[in-house]
């Protein structure tokens, strides 16, 4: 252990329930990592969707988790909690973690911690673990994606929509993407994505069945939900997954379901945040087989689309708000 670390640091507190003023930088004691546990130096942390969900009260952290906000974290270990093995003090790594990210200093498990990929600096490496876990999980691992098959995604300029393209293109996928601006439909195109849809001028399923001479899409990712659930069961190949990760039209709709008996349809969803150490672990060892040589070998690269300072989450949580940014918005220390 460091015999000089601070026994206070800067981290972000939500201060009440509410918008993007509530979060303020406030000094608090630094934690301490337990077994199997590492402590990192935050270098840079990831803005996610389900941190501004926590901001406004509606999605609590899991029993245990920290109450400070940020879900993915790269850094420098300072401190190796007992029964920790694979790093030493002074590594780079970046890690997924369920909280606690937007502060100076970040506890991360072992089991869920990557090195920071050759040639990856620590601020695109702070936007990685979030995104990069939910799209494997989602779409290689639930999805089931092939090489040869096709994927529709919905969001193709946020983090995840970005992530998503560029993997199934790297495994050898087909991508259809939709977005919500000519700017960000070019710039799905020019990560890869096939086919680049405007979901405010064109019907997304009608292009997908269209320009696969009304095949279909093979795996769908949704981070939508609304009506887009039943336009999904119309977009979708026979026997094509469709996997929900999100609701921002909301969770409820009135679905006819016999698409999904016809085309014999698998709608299948997750959360990754409150799932266990061990199962993250799982998500980390295949990223780190399959993804990780690609990011070394510069094939992938995270898009990020802003940098902030810690003190200023409130600013980054106002820019996610405004859904202009394409790609990852990070907070730096």
């Amino acid at each position: 252990m460091s015999a000089d670390l601070p026994e206070q640091m800067t981290a972000i507190e939500i201060t009440a329930p509410g918008g993007p003023e509530v979060l303020k930088a406030q000094s608090m004691r630094r934690p301490y990592p337990s077994e199997g546990e590492l402590l990192i130096e935050v270098a840079a942390a990831g803005i996610n969707r389900p941190d501004m969900l926590q901001r406004q009260g509606l999605y609590p952290p899991p029993p245990g988790a920290p109450e400070t906000p940020g879900l993915e974290v790269a850094g420098t270990i300072v401190v190796l909690g007992r029964g920790t093995s694979r790093y030493k003090v002074g590594d780079k790594v970046c890690a997924l973690v369920p909280g606690g990210a937007y502060a100076q200093y970040c506890i991360a498990a072992e089991d869920n911690t990557l090195p920071v990929p050759d040639g990856i600096s620590m601020t695109e490496a702070g936007g990685i673990p979030e995104t990069f876990f939910t799209v494997w999980t989602n779409v290689f691992q639930r999805g089931r994606l092939q090489p040869g098959e096709t994927l529709l995604v919905h969001g193709g300029s946020s983090g995840i929509g970005t992530t998503a393209i560029m993997l199934a293109k790297a495994f050898g996928a087909t991508v259809f993407t939709t977005a919500g601006s000519a700017e960000k439909c070019q710039a799905c195109l020019d990560l890869g994505a096939d086919r680049a849809i405007n979901y405010l001028e064109e019907d997304y399923a009608d292009v997908v069945r269209a320009d696969t001479n009304k095949a279909g899409a093979n795996v769908i990712l949704d981070m939508v939900g609304g009506d887009y659930i039943e336009r999904n069961f119309k977009a979708a190949a026979v026997d094509g997954r469709i996997v929900n990760i999100a609701f921002l039209n909301g969770p409820t709709a009135e679905v006819n379901f016999m698409p999904l008996m016809l085309k014999r349809l698998t709608l299948t969803g997750s959360t990754l945040r409150a799932r266990s150490v061990s199962e993250k672990a799982i998500i980390a060892r295949e990223l780190e087989e399959k993804v990780w040589p690609l990011l070394s070998e510069g094939k992938l690269r995270p898009i990020i689309d802003s940098e902030f300072a810690l003190q200023d989450a409130a600013a980054a949580h106002a820019r996610m708000e405004s859904s202009q940014h394409i790609g990852k918005i990070i907070l730096k220390t």
